[in-house]
């Protein structure tokens, strides 16, 4: 099982880094004017300082339809995380969870559902 914790909160880059390198963040193929996203702005790192997670498996979230996304981890309380997106319905509202390593993506969840659009 890998259990990591969350050790920076990139609230620029709307990204959570973990003590063993990797990042969980969303993404958008952006096309022109519109934006899709997982926010993280409204999290603070002491408040996840003793949450563990194992993201070797694919239960670590849950998709929530309309809104977002809940991190689960191995113990205490799960995290949720909205997701916003703007667009014109001209162009993609696609969005996904990744998790990198910073260089390479090592898993992709379509998680376009999970989000409050506004057109």
């Amino acid at each position: 099982m890998n259990n990591v914790k969350i050790i920076e909160i990139d609230k620029s880059k709307n990204r959570l880094i973990f003590d063993d390198g990797m990042i969980l963040q969303s993404y958008h193929e952006r096309e022109c004017c519109e934006e899709h996203y997982l926010s993280v702005n409204d999290l603070e790192l002491s408040e996840l300082e003793d949450l563990r997670f194992d993201l070797s498996t694919d239960d670590f979230f849950n998709r929530i339809e309309g809104y977002g996304i809940e991190l689960i981890p191995t113990n205490g309380h799960p995290v949720r995380i909205p997701g916003y997106g703007e667009n014109n319905g001209c162009y993609s509202s696609d969005i996904s969870l990744i998790i990198t390593d910073a260089i390479n993506i090592i898993k992709r969840y379509d998680i376009t559902e999970c989000q409050v659009i506004t057109y």
